[in-house]
């Protein structure tokens, strides 16, 4: 099991859901769900799409995110929150092999205060005049950089 953790701000679409959990059980990667998710965590969606890698996911609910960020400081972890609203390209980011990668809604990101507790932010350059990529795509290229720099592969 690597060290790394993926972190999902009140996730909204369960397929998403079921993808990342899919990728971090090949992976070997951990998943903290910030809750309230918008579906419940049963959804047949989030089944489908993380099929039976869902059970060899280690994942850890958080009632909140008072909740997640308590135990964050508990367990002294670095959180990077994936961004839009980020400066640094998370290509030239330095990685550390305990960080906690934070991805946010799908919808809507995450909130200001939870942007403002981030240690760090990276954002993934794209093609003038593009918003954004899916999540799980953005988790899964940002994860691999993050493995690739912390020797994880």
């Amino acid at each position: 099991m690597n060290n790394l953790r993926i972190a999902l701000y009140q996730p909204d679409i369960a397929g998403n859901t079921g993808t990342i959990l899919r990728l971090a059980a090949c992976l070997g990667l951990a998943v903290d769900i910030i809750e309230p998710a918008g579906f419940d965590l049963s959804d047949r969606n989030l089944k489908r799409a993380g099929m039976d890698y869902i059970a060899s996911v280690t994942l850890t609910r958080h009632l909140n995110w008072e909740r997640f960020e308590t135990w964050r400081a508990e367990s002294s972890r670095r959180l990077v929150l994936a961004s839009t609203r980020a400066a640094e390209p998370y290509t030239r980011f330095a990685f550390r092999d305990d960080d906690i990668l934070l991805f946010g809604r799908e919808s809507a990101g995450v909130p200001d205060h939870v942007h403002d507790r981030a240690d760090a932010r990276i954002f993934i350059p794209m093609a003038p005049g593009q918003r954004s990529l899916n999540i799980a795509i953005a988790t899964a290229m940002i994860v691999g950089e993050a493995m690739r720099q912390t020797g994880a592969f």
